[in-house]
């Protein structure tokens, strides 16, 4: 039962992370990561960002985030394996960005590495791909 309940546990904080974007509540969404949280993103294999820290992943996304008016994630997938108090899963989504009159689709996947701590998961780290992108003006 507990390994259920750590597997619920797990999408409830994944599918929160991405809620939290999607309301550009950037503060609550660093929150869901440890303190030294590492966050590293690829584009088609080209490493973009690397990030440590609550403080400067708030900065980033922030910024990132600036420029869109809307945003949504799309999770579906999720593979987790539980070991104890650590945790690694695989997330795929699909993020809708609308912002300037152009609407840009990306397929991720994320790879992920949880802790459990204080009574909660949160991810120690998290790496993006983005597999593929489009972009189409309305």
């Amino acid at each position: 039962m507990k390994e259920l309940a750590d597997k619920l546990a797990l999408r409830e904080l994944v599918d929160t992370l991405s809620i939290l974007g999607d309301k550009k509540d950037v503060h609550a969404q660093v929150q869901l990561f440890t303190d030294d949280a590492i966050s590293e993103t690829f584009i088609e294999g080209v490493p973009i960002l690397k990030l440590k820290g609550r403080k400067e992943m708030e900065a980033a996304f922030i910024n990132f985030l600036k420029d869109f008016d809307t945003i949504y994630h799309f999770n579906g997938q999720q593979k987790v394996i539980i070991d104890g108090d650590t945790a690694t899963g695989t997330c795929y989504c699909q993020i809708t960005l609308i912002g300037a009159k152009v609407k840009t689709t990306i397929g991720a996947i994320y790879y992920d590495n949880y802790i459990f701590g204080n009574n909660q998961w949160l991810i120690a780290k998290r790496i993006g791909i983005f597999e593929w992108q489009g972009k189409q003006a309305f």
